[in-house]
């Protein structure tokens, strides 16, 4: 049995991608966790106590969202590990996946002003943690705001 790890950021946007993973789980019969990271380096340029606040805050917002995650992943009887993390997304991603043993890495793909990547780098971004983590990674297009 494997671990399917599904990042996400929490928001309306990203419920097709932790539902896309909660099915995946639930037919496959591997191991869910979803991971939120408390990434505050928007703030590199802010006072450290701010940044800590933020972090703080950050967390605390994270704990809900991967609540209602696993609310989901319940309603669909699939049991689901959370995991929240301080730190820089495309550093921590590739730890937690090593850490948790995951087999399968699940992504949502902002698109529009939402997304931190051109196609190019999100692309990269995918063979690097693929490359890191030895985990297959799937991604999935996140619906735009209306």
């Amino acid at each position: 049995m494997g671990l399917i790890l599904c990042a996400t950021r929490g928001g309306e946007a990203s419920i097709p991608t932790q539902l896309r993973a909660i099915d995946l789980a639930k037919h496959s019969g591997d191991k869910l966790a979803f991971l939120y990271v408390a990434d505050s380096s928007f703030l590199n340029k802010t006072a450290a106590a701010v940044v800590v606040d933020v972090d703080d805050e950050l967390a605390h917002m994270g704990e809900f969202l991967l609540a209602m995650a696993a609310e989901r992943a319940s309603d669909r009887d699939v049991e689901a590990e959370t995991v929240i993390r301080t730190g820089v997304v495309r550093e921590v991603l590739p730890e937690v996946a090593k850490e948790l043993g995951a087999t399968t890495i699940i992504l949502g793909r902002p698109s529009g002003e939402d997304s931190h990547f051109d196609a190019e780098g999100y692309d990269k971004f995918v063979q690097a943690i693929e490359s890191e983590t030895q985990a297959q990674v799937l991604s999935y297009q996140e619906p735009q705001p209306e």
